[in-house]
């Protein structure tokens, strides 16, 4: 009784050898007492295939999905009553277990199980792109979970009947029970409370704030003290890039030292007082100051919104967020070239850059409503009351139940995604030492192309030369168009559009495939600017080059970069990639900011010609060396779930149940432990004695 108790409560107690008794694990059976079952494990025979319902999923609205899954089920099921033949009701439903190979039991319904994969799989990173990923973990998961229940429901109707599961029922099951759980995996998708919204926008704020000043030298640099060399210039915009890198180390320590939240509250600061420097400066060499100073903010942001949003927002949000602060960057650069046509004049331009301080301003302001990071907390200590706190106000959740599986979720994600090991021979106290996670890669043979393709695809990023044409569009327009600010803010609108073209195409096309073509078509658009600027062709086609090169590059060379980054490498990885990935993408940024206006002054017409040949030898690169990262199919992630858990044992892999399950309450639990005691021989006391303590501990 003890053990049945214990797996009720939800509290870790001694298990006989690590397993249950057949004759109590049977009491909670969903298929009744008296049953004797030895759960079901998981095989490449008996779980083989993705239901052909699943197929088409990600094609429909989410409205859509949820209409398909509640026509599929009576309206008993939506009572929260079981009709299937070997169902229970809601109020004496058991909960799924796990029994593990070291004999240990897990107590979480299927799409707690799902949710803690995903959790272990997908990153902890806010990121453009990621969708994809989510939906096909998703899908592998509630495959295999419903083909679980399947064996399972077949086991006991053989064992009872002497009659398996004929075909047609048993596919009508398996596509049942996959949609079902599948639309409950998905409801984070679409579930969003009021403080991730909050925690969104301010952090969207910094990324809006890093495109504004992406951007916002273009325009007024006629007017900032005139008559400043080319060589000081340049050395203003490229200051910005001077500080991007030395923000994305510091924001790692800030980030460990003072949390999420805290280093977030610094780079507000820092574009505070970076605006009103560039504001008030008397010199272009105060101007070179603070832009390094909003650089430092900037590459800062890059590295901690990610990371504070993916580590609030369920594995199922993460690319849409990620999206959000996306859009958030190339709006940023947009508002500065439109901006410009009202301030980019001789005496508006110093309110201009005081626009930096006025955002950062506004979100100070809201910064208490910026929750810290759970996992931070949690990292800190596993038994934070405040890390809960925060999580219950995050997923909405009203039981501590809920809660505490959360946790869960956050502690073995954090746990699977650490690159620290246990200590070997010559290491007696049993810590844990952490691996160089940079030499770890490069020794991988097979994550050694892996790290080469990913600082390929950054240096191809920056030397495609896209900044060239944020930073200096007003210098390149000049001559091309009679207003220069006209083509600097048409170049902003068709960049916030083929972001929208590019996050359509990234879920249909592989990754290798995006970047060849966005490479080829940069290539092309470079060939006709040159040309054009020749004379060969009107000043008009060559604003229309531009126009498509900046989609080409929207399209690849903008997103891809960083997605490979978390698609390619296992999750232990994808933190050390991304932070040598910033550094070197900021790096390049810095000597195209730096260099262009003396290659534009050499070349002329040929400006874009360096560009050229760096995008056609990425091309070569990606058709020979580029592995696709597009993601593995759900059956492939089938594949590896049914390889991973081969030694489990699954008991009570009931999906019908867990649709309408909720966490039960007090009443619930002891009217459960009176049925108990009911059904026991001679245990009254035994089961009295349990529930007072319960109620004592309540």
């Amino acid at each position: 009784m003890s053990e049945i108790t214990s797996l009720l409560s939800g509290k870790k107690k001694e298990e006989d050898n690590g397993s249950l008794r057949r004759r109590s694990f049977g009491s909670f059976s969903r298929f009744g007492p008296d049953v004797e079952t030895s759960g079901v494990k998981p095989s490449g025979d008996s779980i083989s295939n993705i239901p052909l319902v699943l197929e088409d999923w990600h094609r429909r609205s989410m409205s859509a999905q949820a209409d398909a899954v509640s026509k599929t089920f009576t309206p008993q099921h939506k009572k929260g009553k079981s009709t299937g033949q070997l169902g229970l009701t809601q109020r004496n439903r058991a909960r799924s277990f796990v029994q593990n190979i070291d004999g240990t039991m897990v107590s979480m319904t299927p799409v707690e199980m799902g949710r803690h994969e995903l959790y272990e799989e997908v990153p902890f990173l806010a990121m453009s792109g990621l969708q994809r990923k989510e939906h096909s973990l998703s899908v592998a998961f509630s495959s295999y979970a419903a083909q679980l229940d399947a064996l399972e429901t077949d086991e006991y109707q053989y064992a009872t009947t002497g009659k398996h599961l004929n075909p047609e029922d048993k596919e009508k099951r398996l596509s049942q029970m996959s949609l079902l759980l599948l639309d409950e995996l998905e409801v984070d998708a679409i579930t969003v409370t009021t403080p991730l919204i909050f925690a969104v926008l301010i952090a969207s704020m910094l990324m809006f704030n890093m495109g504004y000043n992406i951007s916002v030298m273009n325009a007024p640099e006629p007017f900032v003290f005139p008559g400043h060399s080319t060589s000081a210039w340049s050395m203003a915009v490229a200051a910005f890039c001077v500080g991007g890198p030395l923000g994305a180390v510091l924001a790692g320590k800030w980030a460990d030292q003072r949390g999420r939240r805290g280093a977030l509250m610094i780079t507000t600061w820092l574009f505070i007082f970076g605006g009103l420097v560039q504001a008030l400066a008397p010199s272009l060499n105060i101007v070179i100051v603070a832009r390094a100073l909003i650089g430092v903010a900037s590459g800062a942001s890059t590295v901690l919104v990610p990371i504070y949003l993916g580590e609030l927002a369920p594995p199922n949000l993460r690319g849409v967020l990620g999206t959000m602060t996306q859009f958030a960057l190339v709006i940023g650069i947009l508002v500065a070239d439109l901006v410009g046509f009202v301030l980019a004049n001789p005496t508006g331009w110093r309110y201009m850059f005081l626009l930096t301080s006025a955002m950062a301003l506004f979100q100070l302001l809201m910064t208490p409503f910026l929750l810290e990071s759970p996992r931070w907390l949690l990292g800190r200590n596993a038994n934070s009351s405040k890390a809960r706190f925060i999580i219950k106000k995050l997923r909405g959740f009203r039981y501590d139940e809920e809660v505490e599986t959360e946790v869960e979720h956050y502690l073995g994600a954090s746990k699977s995604q650490s690159l620290q090991t246990d200590s070997n021979s010559g290491d007696n106290s049993g810590r844990k030492t952490a691996k160089n996670p940079m030499l770890e890669m490069f020794q991988d043979k097979k994550v050694r192309l892996l790290v080469i393709s990913t600082l390929v695809m950054q240096v191809a990023n920056q030397f495609s030369g896209i900044n060239a044409v944020f930073y200096y569009s007003g210098l390149f327009f000049d001559g091309v168009i009679e207003n220069p600010l006209v083509g600097t803010t048409l170049m902003g609108a068709i960049n916030v559009l083929a972001t929208y073209v590019a996050l359509l195409l990234m879920d249909k096309c592989g990754r290798r495939t995006l970047i060849m073509w966005s490479s080829a078509g940069m290539f092309v658009s470079c060939i006709v600017i040159v040309i054009s600027l020749n004379g060969y062709f009107s000043n008009m086609v060559a604003l229309g080059a531009v126009a498509s090169y900046v989609c080409f590059f929207e399209i690849g060379l903008g997103p891809i970069p960083w997605l490979i980054v978390a698609e390619m490498f296992e999750g232990k990885y994808v933190t050390t990639a991304m932070s040598i990935s910033c550094q070197l993408n900021w790096a390049c940024n810095f000597f195209v900011g730096l260099f262009f206006p003396y290659i534009n002054k050499s070349l002329g017409a040929y400006s874009f010609g360096p560009f050229a040949i760096v995008l056609l030898l990425t091309f070569l690169f990606a058709w020979i060396y580029l592995p696709e990262t597009q993601g593995t199919t759900p059956a492939e992630l089938q594949a590896e779930l049914v390889k991973k858990n081969a030694g489990r044992s699954y008991h009570n892999m009931d999906i019908e149940g867990m649709a309408s399950h909720v966490p039960p309450t007090q009443d619930e639990w002891e009217e459960a432990l009176a049925m108990l005691v009911e059904q026991g021989d001679g245990e009254d006391k035994v089961g009295l004695n349990i529930s007072q303590s319960l109620s004592s501990n309540n």
